[in-house]
C-alpha cells in the first residue's frame, strides 16, 4: 500500500500542490518590517522613482549594501504589473518554484520516482523554505543560482563529461548572476566542496579520465571582476560606499566588534530543526549504512560514487565555511538545503537498491519510514506554517502596511499632498510610497508655508510638532499599535 502511494503520480501533485500553497501563505500578512525586506523593496522602488539603477540607499539614506540585480528584476517586475507588493515577492517565489521543480526533474532522472519525491518534499516542506518564498530578500534567488552552479559540476561528474568553453561560459554567467546577488559568497557555498572533491578524486582519477569538478580558473576570476568593477564604481561615486559595504557589510563579517558574533555550531542545530524531518532522515539513514557495514567509515567512503560524493562535499562544505564566519544569521545558510535533498535522493535510492534482493517486508518497511517522514512533514511544516500566519493576523503584524494603504487611499481620494516625519519603521516610506522621510523641522516649514495636507507622525513626535504646525488636527486615521513589536504607532496630521 505504502509503495503505491510513494509511487502514485497523485502524490506528486498533492506534495507539490501543498507545498505552493505554503510558499503563497508562509508570510501572511505581508510586511516589511523585518528582516531587512524594506532594505531589499526600497531599493527596487528607488530604481523606478530615482534612477538609481546602479547604487541606491537604505530608506533611512544610507548606502544600501547589496548588489542590484534583484532589484532590477523587481523594477522589470513593476513595469509590466504596476504591483509593488508582487513585485517585491515574485523574484524568491519564482525561484522557488523553479527549484522545486528542478530537484524533482533531476532526482527522479537519476535516482527514481520515489527519490524525486522524497527531494520535492524534502524542499518543500520544511521550516525554511516556505518563510524565504515570499520574502522580501535575495536568498531564495542566491540559492537557485547556486544550485544551478552545483548541478552543472555535479552533471560533469555523474557523466563523466570534460568541461568544455560552452562550458565555462555558462558558469561564468551564473556566478557573475549570483555576484551580482549577493557578492562573493556564493564562494563560500562551492569553493570548498570543490576543494574537497578534488582532494579526494582529483588525486586518483585515472589518466584521462575526465572525472572533475574544477572548471578552471578564468570564469571564477572573471566574475570576481565583474563585481570588483560594481565595487569600484561604488567606492569612486558614492559617498560612504568603502565604509558601509567593504568595511562593515563585507569585512565585518569575519569580525566581532561590528556584526554580533554567533558560536562555531550554530548553524548545525537551527539545519537540523529547520529541516526536520529530513534532516533526522539524512543521518539515520547514514548510520544505518555504517552499521551494516559494521562501522567501517572508511569502506563506505571509497564505495560512494563520485557523483553522490560531490553532493555531499558541496553540502558539507558551505555548512563548515559558513559556520567559521562570526557573523550568522539562520537564512544565510538556505543555500545547502537544495544539495541536502538531492543527497537525500541519492540515500533513497541507494538504501532501495540494497534492499533488491532483501524479502519484500524489509522493502515494505523502507517504504513505511518515507511515508511517515512525508505525512509528518505535511503536518509539521503545514501546522507551524498556519499557526504563523493565524498569529500574524491576531497580533496585527500588519498594521503599519494597513496604515500606510488608508493613508494612501484618504489622500487620493481628498487630492492631499502629504510627506512623513522621519521614523524609524523603514517599511513606512514604501507603505507611503515615499521615496524619503522628512526631517521634524523641514516638516514644520513645508507645513506653514502651505505645501502639504496631511503628515505622518509617530505618537511620540506628535505632541512636540502639533505645538508648531499652524491650522493642524489630528484626523481619525491611527495604526494599530503591534503587539509583538516595541515601536510606537503613528497618526495622521491634517488641516
Amino acid at each position: 500500500m505504502t509503495g503505491r502511494l510513494l509511487e502514485d503520480q497523485g502524490a506528486v501533485w498533492v506534495v507539490a500542490a501543498v507545498s505552493f500553497l505554503l510558499f503563497l501563505v508562509g508570510n501572511l500578512p505581508w510586511q516589511l518590517d523585518d528582516y531587512d525586506q524594506a532594505k531589499q523593496a526600497y531599493t527596487s522602488f528607488e530604481m523606478i522613482k530615482e534612477g538609481r539603477w546602479f547604487y541606491q540607499q537604505t530608506p533611512h539614506e544610507r548606502v544600501a549594501t547589496k548588489p542590484p540585480l534583484v532589484g532590477w528584476v523587481s523594477a522589470g517586475l513593476f513595469a509590466m504589473t504596476r504591483l509593488w507588493e508582487l513585485s517585491w515577492r515574485l523574484p524568491s517565489l519564482l525561484a522557488a518554484v523553479a527549484l522545486a521543480v528542478l530537484l524533482f526533474r533531476t532526482a527522479s532522472a537519476a535516482y527514481g520516482s520515489i527519490a524525486g519525491l522524497v527531494a520535492l518534499s524534502a524542499f518543500g516542506l520544511n521550516l525554511l523554505t516556505p518563510r524565504l518564498a515570499t520574502l522580501v530578500r535575495t536568498d531564495m534567488a542566491l540559492a537557485f543560482v547556486i544550485f544551478l552552479v552545483g548541478l552543472l559540476i555535479w552533471q560533469k561528474i555523474e557523466r563523466q563529461e570534460e568541461w568544455k568553453p560552452r562550458d565555462r561560459v555558462y558558469l561564468f554567467a551564473l556566478l557573475t548572476i549570483a555576484m551580482l546577488i549577493k557578492g562573493p559568497i556564493v564562494y563560500a557555498f562551492l569553493l570548498p566542496g570543490i576543494v574537497l572533491f578534488q582532494w579526494r578524486h582529483g588525486r586518483a582519477r585515472p589518466p584521462g579520465a575526465p572525472l572533475s569538478a574544477w572548471s578552471g580558473w578564468w570564469p571564477w576570476i572573471a566574475s570576481l571582476a565583474v563585481f570588483l568593477l560594481w565595487v569600484t564604481g561604488g567606492i569612486l561615486s558614492q559617498s560612504g560606499f568603502f565604509d558601509e559595504v567593504v568595511m562593515r557589510e563585507f569585512l565585518g563579517r569575519f569580525g566581532e566588534t561590528i556584526h554580533r558574533p554567533q558560536p562555531l555550531y550554530f548553524y548545525l542545530p537551527h539545519l537540523i530543526h529547520k529541516f526536520a524531518p529530513w534532516s533526522i532522515l539524512l543521518i539515520a539513514i547514514a548510520i544505518f549504512d555504517l552499521a551494516s557495514r559494521r562501522w567501517r567509515i572508511g569502506a563506505a567512503f571509497r564505495e560512494i560514487s563520485p557523483d553522490t560524493f560531490w553532493l555531499l562535499c558541496w553540502s558539507v562544505g558551505g555548512l563548515i565555511v559558513m559556520s567559521l564566519v562570526p557573523s550568522k544569521r539562520v537564512d544565510r545558510i538556505f543555500p545547502v538545503i537544495p544539495p541536502l535533498c538531492l543527497l537525500l535522493a541519492a540515500q533513497v535510492s541507494s538504501g532501495f537498491s540494497s534492499l533488491r534482493r532483501a524479502d519484500a517486508l524489509s522493502r515494505t518497511g523502507w517504504r513505511l519510514y518515507l511515508a511517515i517522514a512525508l505525512l509528518f512533514a505535511i503536518l509539521f511544516t503545514g501546522g507551524y506554517t498556519i499557526w504563523k500566519v493565524v498569529t500574524g493576523y491576531r497580533d496585527h503584524r500588519d498594521a503599519l502596511a494597513v496604515f500606510g494603504r488608508n493613508v494612501r487611499r484618504e489622500a487620493e481620494a481628498r487630492h492631499w499632498r502629504y510627506e512623513a516625519v522621519s521614523a524609524k519603521d523603514e517599511g513606512l516610506l514604501l507603505y507611503l510610497r515615499k521615496t524619503h522621510y522628512l526631517a521634524p523641522d523641514g516638516a514644520i516649514a513645508e507645513w506653514n508655508g502651505g505645501n502639504l495636507d496631511a503628515l505622518v507622525v509617530s505618537t511620540e513626535k506628535a505632541p512636540v510638532l502639533l505645538r508648531d504646525l499652524q491650522r493642524a488636527a489630528i484626523f481619525q486615521l491611527k495604526s494599530i499599535e503591534r503587539r509583538e513589536e516595541e515601536s510606537k504607532g503613528y497618526l495622521l496630521i491634517t488641516r
